[in-house]
Order: structure tokens, then sequence, then C-alpha cells
């Protein structure tokens, strides 16, 4: 499990005072970046394997301007083309969860426009960062 830190910035908040919906995604984004960074993949566009196929976040509690957040950030599941990973992100002080999320990467061949299997190298990557599913925390 890789762990990102984020500040909120005021531009993220809305009307209502709080952290916009939209801003959780840009959060878990930054968190999926630093761990593609830590796990070494190319960061090159031409040479990017995936593709984000599917995303979902529970809102849990609000965040505010200021506040800071943690991200964690592991792989919950492998499969043959794709894989989910798990965040969550948590108030920095307190370790209160503010929010999970689940997304599915799938291993991408941009040039033929299809999903392509996981190398076995990247398998052993993934594997060495797998945690429990989120339903089951």
């Amino acid at each position: 499990m890789i762990e990102s830190e984020i500040k909120v910035r005021f531009c993220e908040t809305d009307a209502l005072g709080h952290v916009n919906n939209t801003s959780y995604f840009v959060y878990l984004e930054q968190a999926r970046v630093e761990f593609f960074e830590e796990l070494g993949a190319p960061m090159g566009m031409s040479e990017w394997p995936f593709i984000l196929g599917h995303i979902s976040c529970d809102f849990l509690r609000q965040v505010y301007f200021n506040q800071r957040l943690k991200v964690r950030t592991g792989i919950s599941h492998i499969g043959n083309k794709s894989f989910r990973l798990g965040q969550e992100l948590l108030d920095a002080d307190s370790g209160v969860p503010v929010g999970r999320s689940e997304s599915v990467m799938v291993y991408f061949d941009f040039e033929k426009q299809q999903s392509i299997p996981i190398p076995d190298d990247w398998v052993k990557k993934l594997k060495a960062h797998q945690v429990e599913p989120m339903e089951n925390r």
C-alpha cells in the first residue's frame, strides 16, 4: 500500500463551503499516479500501459479548505487483463475515513485499441501491493 498526502485548496470547495465531489476524483488520480510512479510505471504518454475502465467513490464525511488528507492506495484484485485499485481517503490528523474508492485499471495496447493480458513482471509488482478488498475492511 502506498500513502499520498493532499492539502485541500480553496478552489476545490463549492458554494456549500465543503470540497466539491469532483475534487475527490482529482485527489484519487494524484494518488494513483504516485502509486504507479512508485511501481516504476513508464510515465511517458507513448509508453503508458493503463486505461481507467471504472471508478466509484463513497463520500463518507465532508472535507474543507486547508484540510490535510492521506490517500492510501493498494491493489484489491488482479485479473488477466485488469486489476482493481482500492483507495481510502483519510483526514491526515485524526485518521478518520472521509471517502473510499474502487477503480478498475485495464492493461491496454493503445496502438491496437484493445486490452491485453497483464505481463508477468507487472503481475509481480501489483501483487507486492495487494490488500484486502474494501468491502472486507
